[in-house]
């Protein structure tokens, strides 16, 4: 086939306006377009817009970057916040276990204060107790001797006894 094509364009005469071929014609051409293209400042308004693109595009950078800025500077400011709440959920949390055993110390002292208390005042009433079951036993036991001698003294004591005895006592006073 690549040889029948040669074979075509052997034969065949190239056209041509005034003596120029057509890749001529198409150089002229884009010449004569690009030459309006600038006489109509059409690089100038490309260099103008892409200028507008590219400062747009420059200032886009430029928020963005503040916006990074700001986030960063929000970051470390909650982390800061977050660094702060944990420390003072960690001192909240060391008061209250100083607390919890502050008051168990407490409970544990008043507890023993209580029972020394209780336990004293038991001793108190055990004391008391024997005080008044040793003045009972000495009252019962003055009674039962006064009841004895009233009636040893009923038994054997008679009229001449006691005349002896009142004898006896003014003999006492008369010599004193």
């Amino acid at each position: 086939m690549a040889d029948f094509t040669l074979i075509l364009a052997e034969g065949v005469a190239e056209p041509t306006a005034f003596g120029l071929n057509a890749t001529v014609w198409v150089s002229i051409a884009m010449l004569v377009f690009l030459g309006i293209l600038v006489w109509k400042g059409v690089p100038g308004a490309i260099a103008a817009m892409l200028d507008k693109r590219i400062a747009e595009i420059s200032k886009q950078l430029n928020e963005a970057e503040q916006l990074r800025l700001d986030a960063e500077s929000l970051k470390a400011e909650y982390e800061a916040k977050l660094a702060d709440a944990a420390r003072e959920a960690d001192e909240m949390r060391a008061r209250a276990d100083a607390e919890a055993e502050a008051l168990v110390a407490k409970a544990k002292a008043d507890a023993t204060a209580l029972i020394a208390r209780r336990k004293q005042m038991a001793e108190d009433r055990i004391a008391a107790a024997e005080a008044t079951a040793l003045v009972e036993v000495r009252t019962a036991a003055a009674k039962a001797a006064t009841e004895a001698a009233a009636r040893l003294i009923a038994d054997k004591h008679d009229a001449a006894a006691d005349k002896a005895l009142v004898d006896q006592a003014i003999a006492g006073v008369a010599k004193s």
